[in-house]
């Protein structure tokens, strides 16, 4: 028994060391193949093949060793020198790169973006063609990176907030596709310049209190371009700067650990510790990657020569993590020299030959689209006859450029078709240039919102239904039902912000109700609008269905970032793969004072193409609205009225039943002499100028939008116009702000002004904020007395 317990313990020792080595070997081949990457990518951009290109050089080793301890149901939000990360998790390939590189729309070759992000912008798919939630456990997930500095971090506070709902809020146990109990941790890698952005430390505070499992890693290479980080950061160390918020006995916070970029045993030990700390106890670490090297410099657009000393970029070679892993590997005899030298040939063959793939897999539909144009060409310079010397100054144009893009080939069809008498050839040249130009529009701008068959658009609205003995209930009670019944029957439904748990809410929508449905589903948030919103956006990504409150309508500036950057944009440039559909609710209108009563509605407009704006003016109308964004995956904003939680309305029976479409405005009052369009608050001011004007004889017909974003998708407002010759368009934004754009919709794009007899009018606010008390209001905003005038004015013309 002896001999036999001896051999065991040889054989597994030898097994053991095996798979050591090979796992070391295996990570040696990744950081080979992610420099190779960065080399030949930098090259395809300085030849002209791709337009611009950052990577990941310098961070290889850095990212293999964090990548050994990402686990299936983790998320990584990340940033774009996250290549090698992708490469280990599996969740990107080197042929995807560069087809990212390359710009190509084709998402079979560029699945994370198809040619909508620059490279290393990944995103694992999350939602399926169906709308529905994938299986988030048994996969590594990656969600989709942005270039804005930091832009990342904010979503990394949701994506933790989700595990630590999922493992103390026994009411979603049974959703166990999207959390195993909890253990998931969010990556959230960043550079150590852009821990410099209020965007870090709003979120890591966040963490810190909250105690949600992130994994903060730092990749710390002492320069943000061109600055070096004593000009960035306090003590030039983030991991100095952050010692007050070390988590100690008795306390929250975070743990934060320091580790050297080119020291790979050392970084996998204390990853792995770390790590599993994080896992278990749900407290959040800092990494702090010191040391990285950039062999390459910051990107494409310029040299770090410029601005690193000879000593500098002599240590940055010295010290560089592949050459160091070289190193160890050879001192502790894990491998001989030959065996890397092989390992690294293979290294570039293997990003030679995936490079080459992903161009000809970009190049050979664009070859064909030019091969068709020459035969066009032909054609058309055949039927000219003595006026063909145009178009063989155009033909010769493409043939000889050597690469050419989709772009290209469209010119060049639009240039023959104007150049060309007209003939069979021309209107077979005219329908190509058509066909291409619908392609590639339908590449680059499909899926802003969701095209699913869940998608809110596809939401007809239902009718109000009313018991016999249906209450009058104040504006703030009807939600507070509402959002009771709510709760109590969807589990995945959750709402913080500030001063929303304990005393439920500035206006009461959600009295009591915390301690109905428990602290774990409704709860206060810190004064940080940034970091709700990214908790929210975070969640969101996860399946979860957050309300994230913005108190007050003028506060959404703190938190426009990450709606603007994030949830607008992601299932758009992901093209569907994912989505946030957070639900931002928030109040506004007529208060007092400049920063209580505004009405920024041209800066959402602006700003949050692929969010609906919802513009309700009455709370009932407010809850149909959430009940038809909360069916889809499109994230909405819901502004309530200020100056209607106290005005009584009839409390529905079908509360989780009523839907209110989306840009499917309503008629609130039948005229036939002008029509008035507006929404919200300023909805009853004009109501009160239509009664005005009925008495002295001008019927209105008033329109209440709903939604601005969408906005009339049936031209009823256009119907409306052909009846009464007269619009004037109202609301409470400065001049030219959301007035012009319900203008634009009506105007140009419904061809209203065909049907006009006076010139329309737009009645805003004024060009400044609007001033403190009820007088400041009268004269900031429109009024009752303005509007009639107006009307009267157009009447007379």
């Amino acid at each position: 028994m002896e001999i036999t317990s001896t051999q065991e313990w040889m054989v597994n020792e030898k097994l053991s060391y095996e798979n050591f080595r090979a796992e070391v070997l295996n990570d040696y081949r990744l950081v080979c193949e992610s420099r190779e990457t960065s080399l030949l990518g930098r090259k395809e951009v300085l030849t002209g093949k791709a337009k611009f290109g950052i990577f990941g050089d310098g961070k290889e080793l850095a990212q293999v060793a964090a990548a050994k301890f990402f686990k299936p149901g983790d998320f990584l939000t990340g940033y774009y020198r996250d290549q090698t990360f992708a490469f280990a998790t599996g969740v990107a390939t080197v042929q995807e790169f560069f087809a990212q590189l390359y710009a190509d729309p084709n998402e079979a070759h560029d699945p994370h973006s198809a040619g909508r992000q620059m490279n290393s912008h990944f995103a694992s798919p999350l939602i399926g063609a169906d709308g529905e939630f994938l299986d988030q456990v048994n996969r590594k997930n990656i969600t989709s990176g942005m270039a804005p500095t930091a832009a990342q971090v904010p979503r990394a506070l949701g994506l933790a907030l989700a595990s630590k709902m999922f493992r103390n809020e026994p009411r979603l146990k049974k959703f166990n596709h999207l959390s195993n109990n909890g253990n998931e941790i969010a990556f959230c890698t960043t550079g150590d310049a852009s821990t410099s952005e209020g965007h870090f430390w709003e979120t890591v505070n966040a963490a810190g209190v909250m105690q949600v499992p992130i994994a903060f890693f730092v990749w710390d290479d002492g320069y943000g371009i061109s600055v070096p980080k004593h000009v960035q950061t306090t003590k030039g160390s983030i991991s100095e700067a952050m010692k007050g918020l070390q988590r100690e006995n008795g306390t929250n916070g975070i743990d934060i650990y320091k580790v050297k970029a080119w020291d790979y045993a050392g970084m996998c030990e204390v990853f792995e510790a770390g790590i599993q700390k994080i896992r278990d106890t749900h407290v959040p670490a800092l990494f702090h990657v010191e040391e990285v090297t950039q062999p390459q410099g910051h990107s494409t657009s310029g040299s770090h020569e410029r601005y690193k000393t000879p000593e500098r970029l002599t240590w940055e070679r010295e010290w560089d993590g592949n050459k160091k892993m070289r190193e160890w590997i050879l001192e502790n005899e894990l491998a001989a020299e030959d065996e890397l030298n092989d390992i690294e040939l293979a290294a570039k063959e293997m990003v030679r030959e995936s490079k080459a793939r992903a161009w000809d897999a970009f190049f050979k539909p664009i070859q064909e689209q030019v091969t068709r144009t020459h035969a066009l060409l032909d054609r058309m310079i055949e039927a000219s006859g003595e006026e063909s010397e145009a178009l063989q100054v155009i033909k010769q144009k493409l043939a000889i450029n050597r690469e050419p893009i989709r772009k290209d080939v469209l010119s060049t069809l639009h240039a023959a078709c104007i150049a060309s008498p007209a003939c069979s050839a021309k209107d077979e040249a005219n329908a190509y240039f058509n066909e291409l130009k619908t392609e590639g529009y339908k590449y680059y701008g499909s899926h802003l919102y969701s095209e699913a068959p869940n998608s809110p658009l596809l939401v007809e609205g239902t009718e109000l239904e009313f018991a016999p003995d249906a209450p009058m209930l104040n504006g703030y009670e009807v939600l507070n039902r509402y959002f009771d019944t709510l709760f109590a029957n969807n589990d995945k439904v959750f709402a913080f912000g500030e001063d929303l748990g304990k005393i439920g809410d500035v206006n009461q929508g959600f009295a009591g109700l915390q301690a109905k449905h428990g602290e774990n589903r409704i709860f206060d948030s810190g004064i940080r609008e940034l970091a709700i919103m990214g908790q929210g956006i975070g969640m969101s990504i996860r399946g979860l269905k957050p309300i994230a409150e913005i108190q007050y309508l003028d506060y959404l500036v703190y938190g426009l970032q990450p709606l603007t950057d994030d949830a607008a944009t992601l299932h758009w440039r992901s093209k569907g793969r994912q989505a946030a559909p957070i639900i931002v609710r928030t109040r506004g209108h007529r208060l007092e004072g400049i920063w209580h009563s505004g009405s920024p509605m041209a800066l959402m407009l602006a700003s949050l193409r692929g969010l609906h704006i919802c513009v309700p003016r009455n709370m009932v109308q407010a809850l149909g609205m959430y009940n038809t964004v909360l069916g889809g995956n499109d994230p909405a904003i819901i502004v309530e009225c200020l100056n209607g939680y106290r005005l009584k309305e009839k409390l529905p029976s079908n509360l989780l039943e009523y839907k209110v479409p989306l840009g499917v405005p309503e008629i609130v009052r039948e005229g036939y002499d002008v029509t008035l369009v507006s929404y919200g608050s300023t909805l009853r001011i004009v109501l009160e100028a239509a009664e005005v004007l009925e008495k002295i004889g001008i019927s209105c017909e008033v329109i209440d939008v709903q939604t601005l974003l969408p906005f009339d998708r049936y031209h009823k407002i256009l119907d409306s116009l052909k009846k009464t010759n007269r619009i004037a368009f109202i609301d409470e934004d400065v001049p030219g702000g959301a007035t012009a754009y319900m203008y634009n919709k009506v105007m140009e794009e419904q061809g209203g002004y065909r049907w006009l007899d006076v010139a329309p009018r737009t009645i805003s606010g004024q060009h400044h904020r609007p001033s403190y008390g009820s007088d400041g209001d009268y004269f900031s905003k429109p009024n009752m007395e303005q509007i009639v005038d107006e009307i009267r004015f157009m009447m007379q013309e």
